[in-house]
């Protein structure tokens, strides 16, 4: 066999940095033990190679594993709880959802309907996609999923409908206005629902340990206002700051009637995934209610599906996706948690509270976000950054006196629009973003503008939202 190809220049700045901290002990700051010191050294080192990449995310995260456990930073026994976390198995089990989605076609179905009954001007086309990702959101833990697996092949084709290529050169047709709709949609609707991107839920699970509760429906009733202001917003002001050269798109309504005729009536198995899924929803929903863990209804959703032979062990076997999520979020989370039992969060907590001293705690959680934003032009991924920074980050603002709802709920809704900062800025970004149906310099241009807009929503109307419906 041919040996696997290992980017072995990539380990060279994790293995720097962490092993500069790791030396660096006798000078740590007082009141922080010289394990405490390391496993802050292995957890910087991981999350730098997460970033840089030198094996996929989830070999990096073994071998972070490994070293916390072989230099007993923390002991075997303790470290392969790692593994019971619910976190990563409600992740890896919507993403067994949406492999439903896939097989039965009611994905697909669903973003036909929408391009008929809003298909006959382009900014109608912009309305039907945001719909097509706000419908599918709260099943798809996977944002690249959704809007590479189940709405780019529909842009692609109204864009080849047109004659709207980035290989002719005629992108700015209907293509460009279609593909950023797309994925602007596609972050508003990751800060909506819990369970429409994976960094929300590992975010759920970092708030729990410091203590803030976040179920499924708060965190709906949350972002429900802030959410539908900016699927509003964003179509329309992407018409205007990027305008497609083709206005009225007949053909549009046309082309999804033929689809959906080729298509046929709807078959039992998309009855079946529809039911289930309107199921799972009303459990999520209620799951606080009645005393239900999220992870619980994932798992009741896809025994559902098995039994109705919707997914076969051969589709849970081979979602590699899903495994991949249960071993490096499972490691991620594990190093996040023992930060914070061993004292570097708490630590970091107080140090950030003394520096800001004497600030109301409006003005220093405004700093927190802004911070957390921005950040994110030097991040590749958004669970990275969530696992690097979520719980100290929340740590601070309660620590400050900010409301514990309100600075957790205001730091989700951060991780989601982040992402409308680079072209790499998450997996959507760098799916979308490859097609060349924008420019990298528009890209980052408009984006700017879109994430000033997503701060002043999300996180100022967000909050006086929060404050209407008393979660602060």
């Amino acid at each position: 066999m041919r040996l696997a190809k290992v980017n072995y220049k990539g380990f060279i700045w994790p293995l720097l940095i962490g092993l500069i901290i790791w030396f660096s002990a006798p000078i740590r700051p007082a009141g922080l033990s010289v394990n405490s010191w390391h496993l802050l050294a292995i957890f910087i080192a991981t999350i730098i190679g997460c970033i840089a990449r030198p094996l996929p995310i989830a070999g990096v995260a073994l071998i972070g594993f490994t070293l916390t456990t072989l230099f007993g930073v923390v002991p075997m026994k303790e470290a392969i709880t790692a593994f019971g976390n619910t976190t990563p198995w409600t992740i890896a089990m919507a993403y067994l959802i949406a492999r439903g989605f896939i097989n039965t076609g009611l994905g697909h179905r669903v973003a036909l309907l929408f391009v008929k009954w809003f298909g006959r001007h382009t900014l109608g086309l912009g309305y039907a996609l945001a719909g097509i990702d706000l419908v599918t959101s709260p099943a798809t833990p996977s944002n690249t999923a959704r809007a590479g697996g189940i709405v780019y092949p529909i842009i692609d084709s109204l864009a080849n409908t047109f004659h709207s290529t980035p290989k002719e050169g005629t992108q700015r047709k209907i293509g460009s206005y279609l593909l950023f709709t797309e994925f602007h949609s596609n972050i508003v609707t990751s800060a909506m629902f819990m369970t429409a991107m994976a960094p929300n839920i590992v975010a759920v699970g970092l708030a729990k340990q410091l203590g803030v509760n976040i179920s499924w429906f708060t965190w709906f009733l949350a972002g429900i206002v802030p959410g539908i202001i900016c699927l509003v917003l964003v179509p329309w002001i992407i018409y205007k700051m990027y305008p497609p050269e083709v206005k009225e798109t007949p053909n549009a309504r046309e082309w999804a009637d033929k689809q959906l005729e080729e298509m046929g009536p709807m078959k039992v198995s998309e009855k079946l995934m529809l039911l289930i899924f309107v199921i799972a929803i009303v459990l999520w929903m209620i799951s606080s209610f009645v005393g239900m863990d999220a992870t619980t209804v994932a798992f009741i959703a896809v025994t559902l599906l098995l039994l109705t032979g919707i997914l076969t062990v051969k589709d849970v076997l081979n979602e590699t996706g899903a495994w991949n999520v249960v071993v490096w979020f499972s490691v991620l989370i594990f190093l996040a948690d023992q930060l914070n039992k061993q004292g570097i969060i708490p630590w970091f907590s107080k140090t950030i509270s003394h520096s800001l001293n004497g600030m109301s705690w409006g003005v220093i959680m405004l700093i927190l976000i802004l911070i957390y934003f921005y950040a994110h032009y030097f991040f590749a991924s958004g669970t990275a950054q969530v696992t690097a920074m979520f719980g100290a980050f929340l740590s601070v603002a309660m620590a400050a006196g900010v409301p514990s709802m309100l600075a957790a709920m205001l730091l989700c809704f951060t991780a989601a629009a982040y992402s409308s900062t680079t072209h790499y800025a998450n997996g959507p970004a760098s799916a979308l973003f490859s097609t060349g149906y924008v420019t990298q310099a528009a890209w980052w241009k408009m984006n700017f503008v879109l994430g000033l807009l997503y701060l002043v929503v999300f996180c100022g109307i967000g909050s006086l939202w929060m404050k209407v419906i008393g979660l602060w």
